[in-house]
């Protein structure tokens, strides 16, 4: 149970969560069209595009079920997180220019002038699947939350009233004030998100038996190597981390969320310019960097704390870990529960706002107005999105009532990553191949996009069934195929689907659009992951940390090198040039996550 909050805890937590709703339907306008409701009129500036995008890809899971990753698992949960840097490149220099160039609203309109409208039928369909896994995944953990934080009080809240409350303040603006209202929520939500984490790493991290970081490093070292949590490495036959599954299967999830999903990257659609579009992908990109130190590395120093004053079997379960943590470090009187409240409250609405918004987008464009309403006016449009709201939000409230157990234990956050994952493999290996060969066939599209999930549901049944037998696969892999090796065999067989279906089908029609296919420089990107190759080489003689600084310098390099010649080729040379050019934030992103990836191996 959380110690009992005071009166300014409460006024805190009452007044920051007010401020989300209220500033939110401030912003709203009081006519809106289409573009205006669904991408507030594609004029967000960058340092917007990049709060909307940390706030939608930070929730509740990240600080609660990150922190309690790292509590039960370790800092390899940073993988999440420094290995999207990979991802948010790929989106920035490869998809960007084309979904920009198209003025599309949703991704599925993409897919349809890149194959035909029943691609862009099938993707719509996936998404609003899988974004009511999320959804409903976020109803839970926020509700649950707040129920155990409110325990004990004297306006204690329940699991269902929970559910109640989250859903009426989240949708009470998004439905009004469409994307517009939600940008400015993700804003206020990713400033009160970012303070209770640090406040919670602040005071854990100042706790005697852990005195800052450099003392959680010295803990560390102290444990025997089997026993150490501050490694990004696990081993192929971990149950949940394994380094093959996080550098294949993981990155591949990756490519997925940053590149071709329709609520995060429908963020970048909305910007000014596309400078405004790559340099809030890439601040955001900064942001997702510091996840680690106040979130997975703060569960790791509350293992060492629960274990000082808890002793060997507190038995605290890891979803728990978090409120356990504060209801221990954070001092009572000052009102910093109610931030921190509200920063758990922030994170949950920040990504279902986000998720409403882009199922409207959704349903109301690649269904309703495709093949009920072509000749819907914005006025029509932007009606019966708000009844899509309300109609997903009911759905998914009746959903987290009757599919989750708030008294369940486990990882939550690693839970729904693997129930996502079933349909993803399939939608990335499709649009990338799309946009790099002509000659992938509509039919090739279809059959992959629907036979993917099949084969994954097929492959983890099959090692369970008679391959975990296989002594040697068994010692590989473990007792149960992890779901990110099950997302790389996916993705094998989704490509190797396409190319073949696509070579079978004949030639492919010509698109609706040419401007859906993207040069990528091949022998840049191998020639950048030759030498960390050659790093990783070295390192394996000698301390990985010894390596991280030259390898991360190396990484910035290669950005500044392509600078400096596109700078030169077109003249005069100017340092200005340099500054203002975003490949410049993305090399230093791209340095500081190959610091992190050498420095805790």
């Amino acid at each position: 149970m959380i110690q009992v909050l005071d009166k300014l805890d409460i006024a805190i937590f009452i007044v920051l969560l007010l401020s989300m709703p209220v500033l939110g339907l401030l912003a709203a306008r009081a006519k809106q069209s289409d573009e205006q409701y669904f991408l507030a009129g594609r004029d967000l500036s960058w340092w917007k595009v990049a709060g909307s995008i940390f706030g939608t890809n930070v929730s509740a899971s990240h600080m609660i079920g990150m922190l309690g990753i790292g509590y039960s698992l370790g800092f390899a949960q940073s993988h999440y997180e420094i290995l999207a840097v990979a991802a948010i490149l790929l989106l920035c220099y490869v998809f960007l220019p084309l979904y920009r160039k198209q003025e599309i609203f949703t991704l599925s309109e993409f897919l349809e002038r890149r194959f035909s409208s029943s691609t862009r039928l099938l993707y719509s369909i996936l998404m609003v699947l899988l974004i009511l896994v999320q959804v409903v995944a976020a109803f839970y953990i926020g509700a649950r939350t707040l129920m155990n934080l409110t325990a004990g009080t004297s306006w204690a809240i329940g699991y269902l009233p929970g559910i109640v409350m989250l859903a009426l303040v989240s949708c009470s603006y998004t439905l009004y004030g469409g994307f517009n209202s939600v940008v400015v929520a993700d804003i206020i939500q990713t400033v009160l998100i970012i303070a209770a984490c640090l406040l919670v790493a602040w005071f854990t991290f100042a706790q005697p038996e852990i005195q800052g970081f450099s003392g959680l490093m010295a803990l560390e070292r102290a444990q025997p190597e089997a026993l150490r949590k501050m490694s990004l490495y696990k081993p192929t036959n971990h149950p949940d981390l394994p380094w093959s599954g996080v550098f294949t299967g993981l990155i591949i999830l990756h490519c997925f969320y940053w590149t071709t999903n329709q609520y995060l990257v429908q963020r970048t659609f909305a910007a000014k310019t596309m400078r405004d579009a790559r340099i809030g992908v890439i601040g955001a990109g900064f942001l997702k960097l510091t996840i680690p130190f106040f979130s997975i590395a703060t569960g790791v120093a509350a293992a060492y704390i629960f274990k000082s004053r808890l002793g060997e079997g507190h038995g605290i379960k890891p979803d728990d870990a978090f409120l356990r943590l504060i209801q221990i470090v954070v001092p009572l009187g000052y009102g910093l529960l109610g931030i921190i409240m509200a920063g758990i409250a922030a994170a949950t609405f920040s990504s279902i706002d986000s998720m409403m918004n882009s199922v409207s987008t959704l349903i109301t464009h690649d269904i309703y107005k495709k093949y009920a309403a072509p000749a819907a006016d914005d006025r029509h449009l932007v009606r019966f999105g708000r009844i899509a709201v309300i109609s997903f939000v009911v759905l998914c409230a009746i959903l987290a009532q009757l599919t989750y157990d708030p008294q369940s234990a486990g990882n939550f956050f690693l839970k729904v990553s693997a129930r996502g994952s079933y349909f993803t493999p399939g939608i990335v290996v499709v649009f990338l191949a799309g946009v790099l060969s002509r000659r992938i066939t509509v039919n090739a599209a279809i059959i992959t996009l629907v036979s993917a999930p099949l084969v994954a549901w097929f492959s983890e049944w099959a090692y369970s069934a008679w391959l975990v037998q296989r002594p040697q696969l068994h010692a590989l892999l473990g007792d149960k195929l992890n779901f990110m090796h099950r997302v790389l065999i996916t993705a094998i067989w989704s490509l190797t689907s396409v190319l073949i279906i696509s070579r079978l089908s004949g030639p492919q029609a010509p698109a609706e659009d040419n401007d859906t296919h993207a040069r990528v420089p091949v022998y840049g990107i191998a020639s950048f992951l030759l030498v960390q190759l050659s790093f990783i080489l070295l390192s394996q003689s000698g301390n990985a940390i010894d390596f991280a600084f030259p390898a991360a310098l190396a990484a910035f390099g290669f950005f500044l090198a392509y600078i400096i010649r596109d700078l030169w080729h077109k003249g005069p040379f100017r340092v200005k040039g340099i500054v203002t050019d975003d490949r410049l934030y993305a090399g230093l992103l791209t340095a500081a996550a190959v610091f992190q990836l050498y420095y805790f191996a």
